[in-house]
């Protein structure tokens, strides 16, 4: 799985409490634990990605938003977590400022692009969490992502509903700002198995992303809920959950697509 540079990733999805973070936090932590080095950007002003990794930022401390905005260099920014090999580009909740003012800002889609590359050639996989929205944050994320965008989809009624507008967003990058971007996957996520509602969800998304989605399902877990409020991923918090086990398995999955990805002329 060789590459001259990181995997760059986007999570997004504008729906909110779809399991964004969650499967950002923990696709990470098991890369890491394969011996990858693995950087999460959080790019949410809400910081989930970033409590959810144990990280408290102190009145001072450096964010995503002094690099956006400050033009900081991301290098100066990014910390250590308490997994070896997972390392972090904090979040603060000044980055909602940042929605406004890239507005203002010359070629100000590429701004988190820019600020990636210098540091690229130091991890193997970067994953970049995103805001419930498909404002100026979000499409800085897909603009740096060239290889692709994963989307978490809730198996609930609507699931569908929002998905065609971040298509369709995501081919307006593709267009005029990033051509390698495409949609690498879609992960349906919290799943139970006792209602026949999830199942139908699960068969809609299919019919209308055959290609696309993972064929690994994402319970509805207590403890995936659990482990963000004890700053752990899931692999530290509950070892044996079937929550832990589910996001091993799509992490295999997406490996393999990934060397599928290097293999292929």
């Amino acid at each position: 799985m060789e590459k001259n540079s990181a995997f760059v990733y986007t999570i997004a999805n504008q729906k909110g409490g779809v399991g964004k973070t969650t499967t950002a936090v923990n696709l990470a932590a098991f890369i890491a634990a394969r011996k990858a080095r693995v950087l999460i950007v959080d790019a949410d002003p809400q910081s989930n990605a970033t409590s959810s990794l144990g990280v408290q930022l102190g009145d001072g401390d450096l964010s995503l938003y002094d690099v956006i905005i400050n033009k900081v260099p991301l290098s100066e920014i990014i910390r250590p977590t308490t997994r070896e090999r997972l390392f972090l580009a904090p979040a603060s909740p000044e980055l909602a400022a940042a929605e406004v003012e890239l507005v203002q800002l010359f070629a100000r889609e590429s701004v988190l692009q820019k600020a990636l590359q210098p540091v690229r050639n130091n991890y193997n996989f970067i994953l970049i969490d995103t805001p419930p929205s498909l404002g100026l944050l979000t499409v800085n994320a897909l603009t740096a992502s060239d290889d692709g965008v994963i989307i978490p989809v809730q198996c609930e009624y609507l699931a569908l509903e929002g998905l065609t507008q971040l298509i369709h967003t995501i081919d307006l990058v593709q267009e005029s700002l990033n051509p390698n971007l495409h949609v690498a996957g879609l992960v349906m996520t919290m799943y139970d198995s006792r209602t026949n509602l999830a199942a139908d969800v699960v068969q809609e998304v299919r019919e209308h992303f055959p290609d696309q989605i993972f064929k690994t399902i994402i319970p509805r877990n207590v403890r995936l809920s659990e482990a963000p409020s004890y700053g752990e991923d899931i692999l530290a918090y509950a070892p044996d959950s079937i929550g832990c086990k589910a996001y091993r398995v799509l992490t295999e999955e997406l490996l393999s697509r990934v060397r599928h990805q290097v293999a292929s002329p």
